[in-house]
């Protein structure tokens, strides 16, 4: 578990599955998440059967974002960031965040994951840099993103397409700061 003041980063638990077919089910991330169809609950279960591998083995890490309560009742999950295309000779990987609770958006949940994670990705993995990918019209990925640190590195012209136009992205990286080989 990776605490903040707000909200935890933890493993997954099998009650996430339901919250999972709910948030990447939802159409209107569809465009940003690059998914095509919907997601069956059979497909989530085995999804999160192998989230239990370490990310040296599968490549991938997620976590769910809880909101922090009393230490005696449960927290109120309200998304997921993810890990992803891990490369450990690198030392780097994706990054993606989804607060599918659409409650909870601009709260500043999403920048205290994003920072919570690429701190861990820092101090325990021991990663070079992490980056990400946004659709051009997503500001507010955009600006969450530059407010945890990271920087413009390129521009992908025409990387997705979504009802039928072709769309750029702007690639962004945050890289540790005295990184050593």
């Amino acid at each position: 578990m990776i605490r903040g003041i707000s909200i935890i980063l933890r493993a997954l638990e099998p009650k996430d599955v339901d919250l999972m077919m709910i948030f990447e089910n939802d159409t209107e991330v569809w465009p940003v998440s690059g998914t095509l169809s919907p997601y069956s609950k059979y497909t989530l279960e085995q999804y999160y059967k192998n989230s239990t591998q370490d990310i040296y083995t599968s490549r991938q890490l997620r976590l769910a974002i809880e909101l922090v309560t009393e230490v005696s009742s449960p927290g109120i999950t309200i998304g997921f960031i993810d890990l992803f295309d891990f490369d450990p000779q690198q030392r780097r990987a994706g990054i993606g965040i989804l607060i599918g609770d659409k409650a909870h958006r601009r709260l500043g949940y999403a920048l205290e994951s994003v920072s919570l994670m690429v701190k861990h990705c820092f101090d325990t993995i021991n990663l070079h840099q992490v980056y990400c990918h946004i659709e051009n019209a997503n500001e507010a990925s955009l600006r969450l993103f530059a407010r945890a640190g990271f920087r413009t590195c390129g521009v992908l012209r025409e990387w997705i397409a979504y009802n039928g136009i072709w769309h750029d992205v702007t690639m962004m990286q945050i890289v540790r700061p005295h990184s050593v080989l």
